[in-house]
């Protein structure tokens, strides 16, 4: 398989990710499918078998913005790094329904941050945590409640 085969492959399972938060965000467990089970477990092996098969031999860093460049030059690698923001923007999507959820946000209302999430990831969680703090009058910014102890 091409890694141009896998990209789209890649990109149609993602899509069907958002599409499930978009419109069934709602249902408890559109979230969990989304974040906690087969579609991240999925991005993680892709992951890891393109980083375990294709780092090897590969030219550049971490060091600078030029090394950065040099690993993704490889098709592969640039491959894995698309995967990564995949996953992980999948997760921030699937987080944000949860955390609505809690909060008695209306999923109407996180409508915006999710496609913002989709299409610009960090712009998308900077939205939803405006939401979130104007539909709570509340700079709590906890993404996990902390602890109480008794």
């Amino acid at each position: 398989m091409s890694a141009e085969q896998v990209f789209s492959i890649s990109n149609s399972v993602a899509l069907l990710g958002w599409v499930i938060l978009l419109v069934l965000g709602p249902k408890r467990w559109a979230a969990s499918l989304v974040s906690g089970a087969i579609l991240p477990l999925g991005f993680a092996v892709l992951y890891a078998g393109l980083i375990l098969a294709h780092w090897g031999g590969t030219k550049g860093g971490f060091g600078s913005l030029a090394s950065v460049g040099e690993i993704f030059s490889s098709q592969w690698l640039l491959l894995a790094g698309w995967v990564h923001y995949l996953a992980f923007d999948l997760f921030i999507g699937s987080w944000q329904v949860r955390d609505a959820r809690e909060k008695g946000i209306p999923h109407l209302l996180v409508l915006p941050s999710l496609i913002l999430t989709f299409l610009f990831g960090p712009v998308g969680l900077l939205l939803y945590f405006v939401v979130r703090c104007a539909r709570s009058r509340s700079l709590d910014l906890w993404i996990i409640s902390p602890r109480r102890t008794a």
